[in-house]
């Protein structure tokens, strides 16, 4: 892909912007990449850590409580909150519930909310089509036939008329 700027070089850097919802996409070579200030975009960022990233997630309330509260661990893997937060992850499915009161104010910020909604599908009831005369015939002699075979000598007679009455119309 040739650089959207110049339109001789072959394109090496890749900007994609989302503004208010609006997505937009430049394809840029490298020396059009410098001359828009692109190539320097991460310099004066401090090496960042995933612990320092999902840390400022957990926020300051919890950070707070770590502080006051008696030190508790998780039953399971002997995690504390401090650990959880220092580290970024949990230990294990009991650290949710050992800590849930804690880590509820964060889940709802990133998620948006506490409890897991699951996909709503909406299924349709599959709708038969109506039998046509010549099956409804069909499935009234088998019938008959079996209320011949188990001598339902008043069923079978009920079944006839009703056959006759289809095939007449």
């Amino acid at each position: 892909m040739l650089c959207e700027n110049c339109n001789r070089s072959e394109a090496t850097t890749h900007i994609k912007r989302v503004v208010n919802g609006e997505t937009t996409e430049h394809h840029l070579c490298s020396a059009c990449a410098n001359e828009l200030g692109y190539t320097d975009m991460f310099s004066g960022f401090a090496p960042l850590s995933l612990s320092d990233f999902f840390g400022d997630l957990l926020g300051d309330v919890n950070r707070k409580a770590i502080g006051t509260a008696a030190v508790t661990r998780c039953p399971k893997c002997g995690n504390s909150f401090h650990d959880i937060v220092r580290e970024s992850r949990l230990g294990c499915a009991e650290c949710y519930r050992t800590f849930y009161d804690k880590l509820k104010p964060s889940l709802e910020r990133i998620h948006g909310r506490v409890m897991h909604s699951g996909k709503h599908i909406d299924v349709k009831p599959e709708v038969k089509p109506e039998p046509t005369k010549e099956e409804k015939i069909e499935l009234l002699k088998n019938k008959l036939d079996q209320a011949v075979q188990a001598q339902e000598f008043e069923q079978a007679a009920k079944l006839r008329d009703e056959i006759k009455a289809l095939e007449n119309g």
